[in-house]
């Protein structure tokens, strides 16, 4: 694969200077040697948080000086891509948003104001500009499958964060465009810039339930307006079938079945990461593509709502899907740190193979103006829990270094532990991006 020019240096050099090895930071590689002739270098990245949760992470993997260098070498020189995750995170405007509180604006407009903030103030303001593109750099991630849609199923609703990432796909194209094929995904990697392929939360139903063909017919627009997968479900019961939140765990409706049915046909990927088990396992017995649990993990690790058991995951197996492991401590269970996320790699390819695995980290890089503009909001009521949300709780603590050690910005990181564990570099490359783009090429098939 060809190489990045433009990300190598930055998260290269800074992740070997802090862990002391400042003489191998210095000394370029050969691939580096050929990125420096292009001109296209930048400055080593010296945003302390990200730095910060560098250390931490290499605390808990101790790599050697060979482990670490080979490791960040071909996490440069490779296509990496999330199977389910966040672009970074602009701040947002304090004084904008305290404003609108003052002005009586609702709930609902408070949430659409802060939502379009933290996703588009990277094209607006020139500090989250280079925050953004800083963080996007060190991670050295070539394409995130992102979250577009709203959770839920009206169009009108998750039509609203489409739009918001359209409009920094459209403002950054020279740094960040939308995808809307896997060539266009592969291309980005060999002009050593990033890309968003896109994913909703939902289905977008109409909720008139005249005819199956008629209730599905945005599934087509939005298809044609950029999405690439959706979900089945998100945590809660829905006309499609059961969310993993739902005790009763009744898997998929007939009316799910039709639409597993038409994402095969429009080519859009079907996930199940907030499924119910039953239906996630019926999902997979209906599709004839591959689908997937884009950011989950194993239920043999840690039982968790959102982890799937064995027999789910034979399952997707069987359709040629995947299963992304996600960068939540409490899905991850035990350390509940980069370690752990590395475990259930392991677990997933010694049971069910190489071509079957991905990273789907479901986190995202926060912007350090975050802690200032948030201190301008005058504090808000507390409020009801989400329906989203209304699932059961559980005892597991996370802890600030769980969290830090899988940071989105870590991502060159994942690739050192998957080194250290013994896999060759064929085999990385498949589990941080191959398998995520074979899947999106077949789906379009």
């Amino acid at each position: 694969m060809m190489s990045n020019p433009i990300n190598r240096r930055s998260f290269l050099g800074s992740s070997l200077a802090a862990t002391g090895l400042s003489a191998a930071a210095a000394s370029l590689s050969a691939a580096e040697q050929t990125a420096a002739k292009t001109g296209k270098t930048q400055q080593p990245i010296r945003n302390e948080k990200i730095l910060h949760a560098r250390q931490v992470a290499l605390d808990i993997l101790k790599p050697t000086q060979k482990e670490l260098e080979h490791g960040l070498e071909l996490h440069a020189n490779s296509l990496v891509f999330d199977s389910y995750g966040f672009a970074p995170r602009a701040a947002i405007d304090g004084d904008k948003l305290a404003a609108a509180i003052n002005d009586h604006a609702s709930t609902a407009e408070l949430q659409d104001l802060r939502e379009d903030m933290s996703m588009t103030r990277c094209v607006t303001d020139p500090a989250e500009q280079r925050e953004f593109k800083e963080a996007f750099d060190a991670a050295g991630v070539t394409c995130i499958f992102q979250n577009a849609g709203e959770e839920g199923q009206d169009p009108m609703r998750l039509i609203k964060r489409l739009a918001r990432f359209t409009y920094t796909t459209d403002m950054l194209a020279d740094f960040v465009p939308k995808a809307v094929t896997p060539d266009d995904i592969e291309q980005a990697q060999k002009e050593g810039r990033h890309c968003l392929y896109l994913t909703g939360n939902g289905v977008p139903l109409t909720q008139q339930w005249e005819t199956t063909t008629d209730e599905m017919k945005y599934m087509r627009i939005f298809f044609q307006l950029g999405i690439r997968m959706m979900h089945m479900t998100y945590n809660r019961r829905n006309m499609l079938g059961d969310g993993c939140a739902e005790p009763a765990n009744a898997g998929l409706s007939d009316f799910g079945r039709e639409v597993v049915r038409e994402m095969n046909q429009l080519g859009i990927i079907p996930d199940v990461a907030h499924s119910g088990w039953q239906t996630s396992l019926e999902t997979a017995q209906v599709s004839e593509k591959p689908m997937v649990a884009s950011h989950s993990t194993c239920a043999s690790l840690h039982h968790h709502i959102r982890s799937k058991p064995d027999n789910v995951i034979k399952a997707i197996v069987e359709t040629n899907g995947l299963i992304g492991i996600c960068c939540i401590p409490r899905y991850l269970g035990g350390s509940g740190d980069i370690s752990r996320l590395i475990d259930h790699i392991d677990y997933v390819v010694k049971k069910f193979g190489i071509d079957h695995i991905a990273i789907g980290t479901d986190v995202a890089y926060t912007s350090r103006n975050s802690t200032l503009e948030n201190k301008k909001v005058p504090r808000a009521p507390r409020s009801r829990t989400p329906w989203r949300s209304l699932w059961p709780p559980d005892s597991f603590r996370t802890t600030s270094e769980m969290s830090t050690s899988v940071s989105w910005t870590n991502w060159p990181l994942f690739t050192v532990g998957l080194v250290q564990r013994g896999y060759s570099d064929e085999d990385i490359q498949k589990i941080i991006g191959g398998n995520m783009l074979r899947v999106c090429r077949e789906s379009l098939s």
